[in-house]
């Protein structure tokens, strides 16, 4: 675990990787999907709550349902990829935690606590999310997050009992290179990080 990954490695995780918005045709697979999950389920979570909940839309009616509540700058996009992920989070993600953190009672800390909850959920399924991301393009996926879309209307939609809640969207699949815009410019170190 101690050693440095080669460029080539960095380059395809981050270097190279591109935001997509364009896809071609070749499908994702169910076995894909699986493997893309066994390796996300490894991101670090506070007590290793796991409030992350991944919704893989690919069917034709599936995404008809899911359109109704993208923004129209990311209908296409939807449209297009082979696969678009709802990840949301589990607002009684603490009622799994004797199973996750066995070790000791996190699970009374957030009951009772709907802001506590709220606040863990969002943010530890946005890291979950964020490994997603960094999982597909290991196993030569590319990936489009998004967040233009009506939270309420999807969550009507797809989450009616209200446990689940969406946090973000994200095409996977494989993407169409040529139909890239030009990479925009990230900060420099100095505007963005202090060392103390």
């Amino acid at each position: 675990m101690s050693s440095t990954l080669h460029a080539p490695h960095l380059d395809q995780l981050f270097v190279q990787a591109r935001t997509h918005n364009a896809w071609t045709s070749k499908p994702v697979t169910d076995d894909t999907i699986h493997a893309l999950y066994d390796l996300l389920k490894w991101a670090p979570t506070a007590a290793n709550s796991n409030p992350g909940r991944f919704v893989f839309v690919r069917s034709t009616d599936a995404k008809a349902r899911l359109l109704k509540s993208v923004a129209p700058g990311n209908v296409d996009k939807v449209k297009e990829a082979p696969c678009c992920v709802i990840v949301a989070y589990d607002t009684e993600f603490h009622d799994l935690l004797p199973q996750l953190f066995p070790a000791r009672d996190m699970r009374s800390g957030f009951v009772g606590k709907p802001e506590l909850i709220t606040e863990t959920a969002k943010r530890n399924s946005a890291l979950q999310g964020a490994y997603m991301i960094l999982a597909a393009r290991a196993l030569g996926l590319d990936a489009g997050p998004m967040s233009g879309f009506d939270h309420a209307a999807l969550d009507a939609e797809f989450f009616p009992d209200g446990r689940w809640k969406s946090n973000f969207l994200c095409n996977i699949g494989y993407g169409d290179a040529e139909k890239l815009f030009p990479r925009n410019p990230r900060l420099a170190f100095e505007d963005a990080c202090r060392v103390l």
